[in-house]
């Protein structure tokens, strides 16, 4: 099928290699065949992901170590760093700048994105922001270990549920590692490590035993395994509550220098700190004053009121499931009147949360839409919603609907997750000739495949919502609400930034959540402790959004009428994940000059 433009021809395909390179055109990356010994050094560089980042694998879609968990141990770290430093050596020795017969452009884009990731990696094993420090590591990985072989049925019931098996006998000695290896933590972090405890004893003593019970397996080695598992996690969590939370460190932020790191060689940004913040703050204000205004002319006295109003408007209990299909297909049938992208045959379905789940999935790290493996997918694609039924209290249905309101289902569910942003570029992603950009932005245990994936996958999202907006897909309340998200969004990159630099306290970035993106404490409170553990994470929206506009409206100079929407559109998917700022270098070296 064509994926990015008429010459942009789909290949066959082996597990996490490209095998036939699509045509090129106009300004698109050119996609020659990978030089046999950058090739090589990809193969090394993404066995040594794997080893050492297996629950990652499994979500990715390499299965060949689906029955192991991370090493954290101080053998196992060492391991680590010693693949990272001997492949950052091997890879220096390669010229990725300027013309080079070493190399494609592709291989070039690949290996600076990896020594790039190695970098960040290396400060990451060294840090206390992660295994050394932050239980948060370990809760993820063990809990996600377990639920990414149930995720989806990317292989039959009987082998998922004998590496699931593998997988739980190996969680004690990993959550033990924490004990071994983190002294102090900051107290935000230690108290959702213990809510994730919480989240997987419900899912290993009630969820999964019932579900496989129900399935024809259980008892024997199985039950075993599962008991062990639960026993480590309700040890760490009472070590936790006992221990760790009277160790505290106020340790949220990572340093300038880290930030700047994952700036430059994560986002791959010539902006610094204080650029970044600038910019941020002059478009809060832009955002906060368009709210305020179009308030008023709705007839509201604030953005509050506005946007109070978009919870009374829900579709009834029993036409709740049918609502997000009838949404997703007008947002379909919109985007393709108005020649915004290709869209895909890339099916999706919108099912409740399973039952197995349902208990657990609050405490964790449980998404609603995450992102289909790279490799070895099902056909169809499964987008987890909030199960609502007749058969619950009337106040209970209420209150969720109100929560998933029209709004909410077509901002959120369909236009950013399900529909024309994350599932529309992750199926481009899958396709990219860019080993990296395949994988990259796959969700899993507690943040995507790899960094440099973020601006990407986010900024095409929240652009995509931008996009929808511009060619009269939303309401005048739901452009409410987007303007809402994109004054949120630049609260994100201010605390990110000010917060990793020890310029404001954890309590500050929940007061500027609270006060200046009108969220609740304890929505405030989540965002700020994510952003805390994440370094760089939160600006991604902000700059890989804004940074896709940017690039649109450079190519339309460039082009005249030549441009064509979706032409752009798809040509930038085309890149895979991948930073925004590397795709806007190429396709504008590459884009004409209009005659």
């Amino acid at each position: 099928g064509k994926v990015g433009g008429p010459s942009y021809q789909s290949g066959s395909r082996r597990e996490g290699r490209p095998v036939a390179a699509p045509g090129v055109e106009a300004y698109s990356l050119a996609m020659s065949s990978h030089p046999r010994a950058l090739d090589d050094l990809l193969d090394r560089f993404f066995a040594s992901y794997d080893a050492h980042r297996p629950v990652n694998a499994t979500f990715i879609g390499r299965h060949r170590l689906d029955h192991l968990l991370p090493d954290f141990s101080e053998e196992g770290a060492g391991a680590a760093l010693a693949d990272m430093d001997a492949l950052l050596r091997e890879g220096e020795g390669i010229d990725t700048d300027g013309a080079s017969d070493t190399a494609s452009d592709t291989g070039r884009l690949d290996l600076r994105l990896a020594r790039g990731f190695l970098r960040i990696q290396r400060w990451e094993y060294g840090s206390l922001h992660f295994h050394r420090g932050n239980p948060c590591v370990y809760t993820g990985e063990a809990a996600f270990g377990i639920l990414s072989l149930f995720l989806s049925d990317f292989a039959p019931l009987a082998e998922r549920v004998a590496s699931a098996e593998a997988r739980l006998r190996a969680v004690p000695r990993l959550l033990a590692s924490c004990r071994e290896n983190v002294r102090r933590a900051p107290p935000a972090w230690t108290e959702r490590a213990v809510r994730e405890c919480r989240g997987a004893l419900a899912l290993l003593r009630r969820g999964l035993p019932g579900f496989l019970s129900g399935q024809g397996f259980g008892g024997g080695s199985l039950e075993t395994a599962l008991d062990a598992a639960a026993g480590a996690f309700s040890e760490l969590r009472d070590w936790m509550e006992r221990d760790l939370l009277r160790s505290p460190t106020g340790g949220y932020a990572c340093g300038e220098e880290a930030l700047r790191l994952y700036l430059r060689e994560g986002h791959f940004l010539s902006e610094g700190p204080d650029e970044i913040v600038s910019y941020a703050r002059e478009r809060l204000a832009e955002a906060s004053r368009a709210l305020d205004r179009r308030s008023r002319e709705l007839g509201y006295a604030d953005p509050e009121s506005a946007l109070a109003a978009l919870a009374e408007r829900h579709p009834p209990v029993d036409e709740y499931y049918g609502a997000y299909q009838a949404t997703w297909d007008g947002m379909r049938s919109a985007a393709e009147a108005h020649g915004l992208v290709t869209w895909p045959e890339f099916p999706i379905r919108f099912v409740a949360r399973p039952e197995w789940a349902r208990e657990a999935a609050p405490d964790l790290y449980f998404l609603f839409y995450r992102s289909p493996a790279a490799f070895r997918r099902p056909a169809v694609h499964d987008h987890l919603v909030t199960p609502i039924d007749a058969s619950m209290p009337a106040d209970e249905q209420r209150r969720l609907l109100r929560a998933t309101n029209d709004s909410v289902i077509k901002l959120n569910h369909v236009i950013h997750h399900g529909g024309i942003g994350h599932h529309v570029q992750n199926w481009n992603a899958f396709r990219a000739a860019s080993r990296v950009g395949q994988v990259a932005a796959v969700d899993c245990a507690s943040r995507i495949a790899m960094f440099c994936g973020g601006t990407m996958a986010e900024g095409w999202a929240c652009y995509a919502t931008d996009l929808m907006a511009e060619f009269g897909a939303l309401t005048p309340l739901e452009l409410l609400a987007e303007l809402a998200g994109r004054r949120r969004m630049c609260c994100r990159a201010i605390v990110d930034v000010e917060l990793h630099r020890g310029r404001m306290s954890l309590d500050d970035a929940v007061a500027l959540y609270r006060e200046e993106a009108g969220m609740s404490e304890a929505a405030a409170r989540s965002e700020a402790v994510k952003n805390s553990m994440f370094p760089g994470a939160a600006l991604m929206y902000l700059v890989g959004t804004d940074g896709i506009h940017d690039l649109r409206r450079k190519v339309m100079s460039r082009l005249g009428k030549r441009f064509s929407l979706r032409r752009f559109h798809d040509e930038l998917l085309a890149y895979g994940s991948v930073p925004v700022s590397l795709i806007a270098e190429d396709m504008i070296r590459r884009a004409p000059d209009a005659a």
